[in-house]
């Protein structure tokens, strides 16, 4: 619910300033990928009501647009970085560095002269530059990371080879010319470290907005653990999509308490990325369920 939620506030975005919305499928992580799940992934989002005008499946003139099928444009990037090969386990790491900085802990150089295991499978590490990153978020104000005291030389290609989030976002959204990104509020630390690539590649900065995370009846981000379903379930059970819309829209003050049912396209006049707001971060998906 909580992708969707982000997905439908993305699309309204580009829709009411009359962009260009982009579908891209990043799967990086091939243990995770799976072919039927990025047809669920369209299928879902056709069904709330939602179409693109570029991606894998509709094509477009800066395809690929999916990240496994984009590993050279990587390469060339991480190629004019000043990088090192690192033999540090995730664990290793927590055993040095206690307290963790944003969502990883600050990596202390140990691999900076020469990977101190060389016979193990090496990472690539971005020798950090330095400096104070700041960007202005559209809803969140300006941000300012100190990214090499928070979190250090971060990852560009882990030991199995797969090219990094940071790298590849900040590659594909430079090649697809985006000029916009709407996410999830916990992508914000991750922000700095692109900002900061783009800066060393000489590559424009997008407009970010990072929206409220769709929250449990605890205050805790909201889990398929919490018994939550996914779009897949509701459809199965013959919800009907408006509803859903519904429901995702009152959850961040778009539409009134008293509006049931509405479609996208619906709410592209009157949309404007400041108005979202989390009402108490509740999602109340519970009426959707039979």
């Amino acid at each position: 619910m909580g992708n969707a939620r982000t997905a439908v506030l993305a699309w309204l975005q580009v829709r009411a300033r009359g962009g260009a919305f982009v579908l891209r499928v990043e799967d990086l992580d091939a243990s995770r990928s799976r072919p039927a799940l990025e047809q669920a992934l369209m299928d879902d989002l056709r069904w709330l009501g939602l179409d693109w005008d570029e991606g894998p499946d509709v094509g477009g003139p800066y395809g690929p647009y999916r990240q496994s099928e984009r590993s050279e444009r990587y390469e060339a990037a991480m190629a004019r970085l000043d990088t090192y090969t690192c033999s540090c386990t995730r664990k290793e790491l927590r055993d040095v560095v206690a307290a963790p900085h944003a969502s990883e802990p600050r990596y202390p150089g140990t691999c900076r002269d020469a990977p101190r295991k060389p016979e193990r499978p090496l990472a690539v590490r971005w020798r950090t530059p330095v400096g104070t990153v700041e960007f202005d978020d559209v809803l969140m104000g300006a941000v300012g990371q100190d990214v090499a005291d928070t979190v250090g030389d971060f990852v560009l290609r882990r030991s199995d080879g797969a090219f990094a989030y940071q790298l590849a976002v900040v590659v594909d959204d430079a090649d697809m010319h985006i000029t916009d990104v709407l996410r999830g509020a916990d992508l914000l630390t991750s922000t700095p470290r692109q900002v900061l690539l783009q800066c060393a590649l000489g590559w424009p900065t997008p407009r970010y907005t990072h929206v409220p995370l769709v929250l449990g009846s605890q205050g805790e981000r909201l889990a398929k653990r919490d018994g939550a379903p996914d779009l897949g379930m509701l459809r199965e059970r013959g919800v009907e999509p408006g509803r859903v819309v519904a429901v995702l829209a009152r959850s961040v003050d778009l539409v009134d308490e008293h509006v049931q049912h509405v479609r996208p396209h619906e709410l592209i006049s009157a949309f404007e990325v400041k108005r979202v707001r989390a009402l108490s971060g509740r999602l109340r998906w519970q009426a959707l369920l039979p």
